[in-house]
C-alpha cells in the first residue's frame, strides 16, 4: 500500500470538482504534514517530498520502530501493484494522480467518488441520532436537515437558546456557523447560499458539552468491525485540536464518571450494525463524532454529532498509542499551528529540553516528539507529549 495526506480532501469532496483549488492553508497542511502517514500506516511507503521529511525520518528510525519509506508523486505510478491510501479520496485527488501517470484502474470511478459524496453527506448523521433515540431514551440531542429558508427559520423560533447550523458537506468542525439566539441578515444569507449550492442546511440546539469522543470503526466489503475509542480537544468553534492518548480501557474509564459502561457497549453494537447497512459499498475507516452532556437533569451522551467517512486524527492517535506506548502511557497528540515563521522551531526546541525522550524497547515512555519535521519556516506541526 501506498499511504498520502491530502487534509484537503473534505472540501474537494464538498466542491466535487477536479478543477477545485484548495485554500492555501490546506496545502500548507498537506505539504507540512506529508510525513503523517508513517505513524498509522503498516510501514508502506509515504508519498512525503523534500528533504526534510527523508531527514526527519531517518532521525526517527533511530529511536522507534518505524520502516516507512518515502515516494514522490511521481513515482506513485511506478509502484503498479500497491493499492494507494489516501487520507480520503475525491475528484480532485483523482485528476491529480491521473496527471503523474496513475492508470486510472488503480482508482475511484468517478460513480464511485459520487457514492462517497453521498455517504459523506451530514443527513446520515441526522438519521442515525434519530434511530439511537428511538432505541435508547437516555440519549440527548436533536439534529435537523432542512432544504428551505421557511423551514428553517421556523425550526430555529421552535426552541430558545444558541443553535447550530452545518453544511451538508464540509470538513469536520469547518461549514459551521454558531446562531447566539436569533439568526442575523447575514447568517440567513449564508443559509439560503448552502441551501442553493448543496440543497439544505442541517440545524441543532448547542448543548452544554463537557466531553468530545467519538468511535472508530473499519468497514470493508458490507462489514463493520469496531477500531477503538478517541478522545479528543476541540475548539468552541468546533476546530479540532488533538487527542489523549490513552488506552480504550483508561478512556472508558473517564467516560464512566458520566455514564454506565453499559450504555457505550450498547451504542458500539447498534453503530456496527447501522454502519455496515448504511454504507455497504464503503472500505475504510469511519469515525462517529459524540459528546458527554450536561443536560441540568444529569449527564448523557449525544451519540451521533458527525459522521467521518475518511481517515481521521483520532484514528491516528488510537494507532499511534496501540504501536508506541506501553498499555498504561498516557499523553497528548496535537496538530498545531504557527503564525509566525520560525515560532514551530523555538516552541520544537524548548519542548526538547523541558520534556527529553525517553525510548524503551521501541516504546515511548515520556517526553516529546515531533511526529512531521520542524525548520525555521514550519507553520503546521504534528507531536505528540508522552
Amino acid at each position: 500500500m501506498i499511504f498520502l495526506f491530502n487534509p484537503e480532501h473534505d472540501l474537494a469532496l464538498a466542491h466535487f470538482s477536479p478543477n477545485y483549488t484548495p485554500p492555501a492553508s490546506a496545502a500548507l497542511m498537506a505539504a507540512e504534514l506529508a510525513l503523517l502517514p508513517a505513524w498509522y500506516g503498516e510501514g508502506d511507503p509515504v508519498v512525503a517530498e523534500g528533504e526534510r521529511h527523508r531527514l526527519h525520518l531517518e532521525a526517527v528510525r533511530q529511536l522507534l520502530p518505524i520502516t516507512s519509506s518515502l515516494l514522490s508523486y511521481s513515482e506513485v505510478s511506478l509502484q503498479t501493484n500497491q493499492p494507494i491510501i489516501p487520507w480520503g479520496w475525491n475528484p480532485l485527488l483523482r485528476k491529480r494522480l491521473i496527471s503523474y501517470g496513475v492508470h486510472e484502474e488503480r482508482l475511484p470511478s468517478p460513480e464511485e467518488l459520487q457514492r462517497l459524496r453521498a455517504y459523506s453527506h451530514r443527513q446520515h448523521a441526522v438519521r442515525i441520532l434519530g434511530e439511537l433515540q428511538a432505541e435508547e431514551p437516555a440519549f440527548c440531542g436533536e439534529s435537523r436537515y432542512v432544504t428551505s429558508l421557511e423551514d428553517l427559520l421556523a425550526y430555529l423560533q421552535s426552541f430558545s437558546g444558541d443553535k447550530l447550523l452545518k453544511m451538508p458537506l464540509s470538513g469536520s468542525g469547518k461549514g459551521l456557523i454558531r446562531v447566539l439566539g436569533t439568526i442575523t441578515d447575514k447568517q440567513g444569507d449564508w443559509c439560503r447560499r448552502v441551501i442553493r449550492e448543496q440543497g439544505g442546511v442541517v440545524a441543532e440546539p448547542v448543548l452544554r458539552k463537557v466531553e468530545d469522543f467519538a468511535m472508530e470503526f473499519y468497514l470493508k466489503r458490507g462489514k463493520a468491525q469496531f477500531a477503538g475509542y478517541s478522545l479528543f480537544r476541540a475548539t468552541t468553534s468546533g476546530a479540532y485540536r488533538g487527542n489523549e492518548l490513552l488506552s480504550d480501557a483508561l478512556i472508558l474509564e473517564r467516560l464512566s464518571r458520566y455514564i454506565p459502561i453499559r450504555l457505550l457497549d450498547d451504542l458500539r453494537a447498534s453503530l456496527t450494525a447501522k454502519l455496515a447497512a448504511s454504507f455497504p459499498h464503503y472500505n475504510g475507516y469511519a469515525g462517529v463524532d459524540m459528546m458527554i452532556c450536561d443536560t441540568g437533569a444529569g449527564y448523557r451522551i449525544q451519540p451521533c454529532v458527525e459522521i467521518n467517512m475518511r481517515m481521521n486524527m483520532g484514528m491516528v492517535a488510537r494507532i499511534f498509542h496501540n504501536r508506541f506506548m506501553p498499555d498504561h502511557g498516557e499523553g497528548s497528540f496535537t496538530v498545531a499551528y504557527f503564525k509566525k515563521p520560525g515560532s514551530a522551531l523555538l516552541f520544537h526546541r524548548k519542548m526538547q529540553v523541558e520534556h527529553p525522550l525517553k525510548v524503551e524497547q521501541g516504546r515511548i515512555i515520556s517526553g516529546y516528539l515531533a511526529l512531521t519535521p520542524v525548520t525555521g519556516t514550519t507553520r503546521y506541526a504534528a507531536y505528540v507529549i508522552v
